[in-house]
C-alpha cells in the first residue's frame, strides 16, 4: 500500500509497477473515500492530496477492476482497455507484452501522401484485422501514410468515434488493443506510416463519468459538441498529456491529428497545445513524430511553434463551390469568387489570411504562405465535407468523373501534403452519412439534432440518412464496385502517386524559394507555377472552362486532355 499524503506527479489509470505489483491512480476530489475494486477484492486508495488517491497491489495483465468512489463504482477514465461497455470494469492492459517485431524508423513528413479511413466501415468486417489485410496493395498503390479516424472507446457498438469517453482504451468493436498494435506493425512493415485522429477538446455524452469524479473538470463556455475542460487544472492537463503520448509510445504511431484545436480554451502560460507538443518533442523515439491540427482559426503560429501540418479546409471548400456552385453554411464564404479563392489558395496556401474579403468582411487568420508547402494537408474530400450532408454525397457524386479526375490529379500534383478519404482512390461514390449508435431514450433527440443542424447551414433534411440507424453504417462501405471503373481510377491514382514520388519529391526536398505564382486565363482554369531550388513545377488546369488564351506548351510530364481545349483538363511538366 501507499502511504497518505504522497505527493508524487499524478498517473491516472492502472501501470504495470516492480515485483508483480501494479499502482493505480486517480483524481477524485469530490470523494470522500475511494477504493479499487480489483477481480473482485476491495482495496482502500490513499489520499494523495489535491484530490488525487493512489494504492499499489499485485495484480497481472487482464483483470477487470474499478474505483469506487464513496460506494459507487466507475470504469477508469485512463483506462487501456474495458472489460465491455464503457460502463462497466475497467481491464489492466501491459502494453510491454506486445512484440513489435523489426524496428521502425519511421517516414519524413515530406513524403506523406495520407489516405484517411474510418475502420468500422473501411471492410465490410469494420476490425483492425481485416483492415490489416488491405494495407499491402495501399503500400503497393503508393499511400504512405494512414490517418485513422478516432478509435477512443465510445457509448454504443459503432459511430465516428469524435464522441469517445475513454480517450486511452481503442474501441473494442474494432479488436482489441494487441490486434490495434498488429495493425500499426503491419503497416509499418509496408512501409505505412500510422497517424491516429485524436479528441482531446471534449468528452462525448454518454458514459462520461469525469463529472462524478471531479465536477472541476469542467467549466467556461461550453463547445459545440459539449461541456468546455477546464484545461488550467494540472491534473486534467496530466490526464490528456498522458493520453497522447500513451498513443505514441504503446502503440507505436507515427504520429497524431488533433481534432478541433480552436475549442482547446486555455489561458494558462504554457497553453496546453505548447506544453503537449514540448513533452512529445523532448523525447527521442529513433523516429520522427508528425503532429497534425485541424483549427479553423487559419493561423500560423502553432506550425511555427514545431507542429508539421495543418488540416487545410479552406483549398476543399472553395473547391466545392467552385465545382458544385453550392453556397449553404460554411461555403458562403467563397460565394463571392470561388475561382479567385481558388488561384488564392494555390499560391498562397490558405485563402483567409486576414485580409478585407469582396464582400467586406474581415477574413480570419494571418499569413502563412511562407511556411513550407507540406505544412498545408489538401483535401478535396474529408469524412466531415461528406458527412454534413443529409445524405452524406461525396464531392465525386456530386461533379462526375470528368471533373472528378482531373482535381484527383491537381490534388495528387500539387506541391502540399495530400490526403484522400477512403475509397477516393478508386473513384468510389458510397455515400459516407453521420452516424451514431447512443442509447435508446436518446435516438429521438440525436435525430432532432442532427436535422436541426443541417437545416441551420441550409440543406433540405427530407431524404436524410438515419444517423442512428444500424444499417447506416453499412451504407459507408467504399470498395463495393471493383469494376472496370474502380480500375480505371485505381490506375490513374497508382501513376500519379508514382510521379509524385519520382518527380515532386525531389524538388520538395530542394527547398521553396518563394510562393506560388497562379495567372488567371479566363474565369475557370488557371496556370500555377511553383519554385524550388531544383525547379518549378508548372501546372496548367481547367475547371469548367479551356484557358483559350494560354500559350501553346511543349508535351508535359502528366496530362488528361487539353487545358487549352477542354473544359476539364490538366497538364503538368517540371522546368
Amino acid at each position: 500500500m501507499t502511504a497518505a499524503g504522497d505527493r508524487r506527479p499524478l498517473r491516472w489509470g492502472a501501470h504495470p509497477g516492480a515485483e508483480g505489483n501494479w499502482d493505480f491512480a486517480i483524481w477524485a476530489p469530490a470523494a470522500k473515500r475511494a477504493e479499487l475494486v480489483l477481480d473482485g477484492s476491495v482495496h482502500e486508495m490513499a489520499p494523495m492530496g489535491n484530490g488525487g488517491w493512489q494504492v499499489s497491489v499485485a495484480a497481472r495483465d487482464g483483470l477487470p477492476y474499478a474505483f469506487r468512489l464513496d460506494g459507487t463504482d466507475y470504469p477508469d477514465p485512463a483506462a487501456r482497455r474495458q472489460q465491455g461497455d464503457v460502463h462497466g470494469p475497467s481491464l489492466t492492459a501491459d502494453p510491454a507484452t506486445f512484440d513489435w517485431g523489426a524496428t521502425w524508423q519511421g517516414r519524413p513528413w515530406d513524403e506523406a501522401v495520407i489516405l484517411e479511413i474510418h475502420i468500422g466501415t473501411f471492410t465490410p468486417e469494420g476490425t483492425f484485422a481485416a483492415a490489416s489485410e488491405r494495407l499491402p496493395e495501399l503500400a503497393e498503390l503508393g499511400i504512405t501514410a494512414i490517418e485513422i479516424m478516432p478509435v477512443s472507446q465510445f457509448h454504443g457498438a459503432h459511430g465516428w468515434g469524435y464522441d469517445g469517453v475513454l480517450l486511452r482504451a481503442p474501441h473494442p468493436d474494432y479488436g482489441s488493443p494487441d490486434e490495434m498494435r498488429a495493425f500499426i506493425r503491419t503497416a509499418q512493415g509496408h512501409g505505412i506510416m500510422v497517424i491516429l485522429d485524436l479528441v482531446l477538446n471534449h468528452f462525448g455524452p454518454f458514459g462520461n463519468y469525469l463529472h462524478a469524479y471531479a465536477p472541476q473538470t469542467f467549466g467556461g463556455e461550453a463547445t459545440p459538441w459539449g461541456d468546455a475542460i477546464d484545461f488550467t487544472r494540472p491534473e486534467l492537463r496530466a490526464l490528456l498529456r498522458d493520453t497522447a503520448t500513451g498513443w505514441i509510445d504503446e502503440y507505436r504511431l507515427d504520429g497524431l491529428r488533433l481534432d478541433a484545436v480552436h475549442a482547446i480554451r486555455d489561458p494558462s502560460e504554457p497553453h496546453f497545445l505548447i506544453e503537449l507538443l514540448q513533452t512529445i518533442r523532448a523525447q527521442d523515439r529513433g523516429r520522427p513524430i508528425h503532429l497534425i491540427l485541424e483549427d479553423e482559426r487559419n493561423l500560423p503560429d502553432l506550425r511555427h511553434a514545431g507542429y508539421d501540418a495543418q488540416w487545410n479546409d479552406d483549398w476543399h471548400n472553395a473547391l466545392h463551390v467552385a465545382l458544385t456552385r453550392e453556397t449553404q453554411g460554411y461555403y458562403a464564404g467563397h460565394a463571392a469568387d470561388p475561382f479567385g479563392d481558388l488561384a488564392r489558395a494555390m499560391a498562397q496556401g490558405q485563402v483567409e489570411e486576414g485580409q478585407t474579403r469582396a464582400d467586406g468582411t474581415k477574413a480570419r487568420g494571418a499569413p502563412a504562405a511562407h511556411l513550407p508547402w507540406s505544412a498545408f494537408v489538401n483535401a478535396n474530400l474529408t469524412h466531415d465535407q461528406a458527412g454534413n450532408r443529409p445524405e452524406g454525397k461525396r464531392l465525386l457524386r456530386l461533379i462526375g468523373d470528368e471533373a472528378g479526375a482531373v482535381i484527383h490529379a491537381l490534388l495528387l500534383l500539387m506541391p502540399f501534403t495530400p490526403m484522400l478519404f477512403m475509397g477516393e482512390e478508386v473513384g468510389s461514390t458510397a455515400p459516407f452519412p453521420f452516424f451514431a449508435d447512443p442509447p435508446d431514450d436518446a435516438i429521438a433527440a440525436l435525430r432532432a439534432g442532427r436535422t436541426k443542424e443541417l437545416q441551420g447551414i441550409g440543406y433540405d433534411t427530407g431524404a436524410m440518412i438515419d444517423p442512428a440507424s444500424p444499417d447506416t453504417p453499412r451504407l459507408c462501405y467504399p470498395y463495393g464496385d471493383t469494376g472496370p471503373r474502380a480500375q480505371e481510377w485505381l490506375q490513374l491514382t497508382r501513376q500519379l502517386l508514382s510521379l509524385r514520388r519520382a518527380h515532386l519529391l525531389p524538388l520538395l526536398r530542394s527547398g521553396k524559394t518563394g510562393p506560388g505564382e497562379v495567372t488567371r486565363h479566363g474565369a475557370k482554369a488557371f496556370h500555377a507555377r511553383w519554385p524550388f531550388a531544383a525547379g518549378t513545377l508548372d501546372s496548367l488546369v481547367s475547371l469548367g472552362a479551356p484557358a483559350s488564351n494560354a500559350p501553346r506548351r511543349e508535351p508535359a510530364l502528366f496530362s488528361i486532355s487539353d487545358p487549352r481545349r477542354d473544359a476539364f483538363a490538366i497538364d503538368m511538366r517540371i522546368e
